[in-house]
């Protein structure tokens, strides 16, 4: 696989003089084209900073960014990004917010029409395609979300706790289907979390952030093949992993009080 994204030696401060604040500090990271990649921590360490980077929705104070050999500069439509927060537009439809990339791109309307209707089975909302966001669950108005950012088929989808707002339940029926469209997509996959055991379930590569400024504290290799489910989880195998993230969570935890 090639690289796609290679950030170098990357920091970000906010504010100025005696108020200046380093959110993130010397990060190098290589990401491979097909990968999925969890960014885990702790609050305040920076994971949800570096992806807005990523998406070019803020600048790096120090470093370079770049994507499929281009420099960030702005947003890239080669780039699709889901909030945690609900982002639908409330006075479109489910339909209308998944073509409203579509429509900004000036796509035609019979290649608009099959697109959108091939995402609303994809998604499984073809039943809700009239209905308000208002109207639906939590994790249903989601995949509106990941559908919208599909639509304009980017090569890499970045994720910022898209799950975290959701019931357990929700959640995992969220996670089992992010994997199916990413075992189908192979696009490229940057998932912000604190959860352990979502990383786990999820990711090729993990990346845990240390606090206070935001670094790299260890890079591991989740090495249990795809498709994954939610029972795996208690496998042996998982466990140790579980372990391990635990201890180095709590150690940076004790270290940064």
């Amino acid at each position: 696989m090639s690289d796609i994204i290679r950030i170098n030696r990357v920091s970000k401060t906010f504010g100025e003089g005696a108020s200046m604040v380093t959110a993130m500090e010397d990060v190098s990271l290589t990401i491979k084209a097909g990968e999925f990649i969890v960014f885990l921590g702790p609050s305040g360490c920076g994971k949800s900073t570096l992806l807005r980077m990523i998406a070019g929705l803020s600048d790096t104070s120090r470093g370079s960014i770049m994507v499929d050999g281009r420099a960030v500069d702005g947003r890239d439509p080669s780039v699709g990004m889901v909030f945690q927060t609900y982002t639908s537009f409330p006075w479109l439809t489910v339909q209308d917010n998944i073509g409203f990339g579509l429509d900004l791109a000036n796509t035609g309307s019979r290649a608009r029409t099959e697109k959108v209707d091939s995402l609303l089975k994809r998604v499984s909302l073809t039943r809700f395609a009239k209905s308000y966001p208002s109207q639906l669950s939590g994790g249903m108005q989601q995949r509106v979300a990941i559908a919208r950012a599909l639509a304009v088929e980017p090569q890499i989808l970045l994720m910022d706790e898209p799950f975290g707002a959701l019931d357990a339940l929700t959640r995992v029926e969220m996670q089992t289907f992010l994997l199916d469209l990413w075992s189908q997509d192979q696009k490229t996959v940057i998932f912000v979390t604190h959860d352990i055991d979502e990383a786990m379930l999820l990711a090729d590569r993990i990346v845990v952030f240390s606090p206070h400024p935001g670094r790299i504290a260890e890079i591991i290799d989740v090495d249990i093949p795809h498709p994954r489910t939610i029972d795996e989880t208690e496998r042996e195998d998982f466990d140790r992993l579980r372990h391990r993230l635990r201890r180095l969570l709590f150690s940076m935890a004790k270290n940064a009080a």
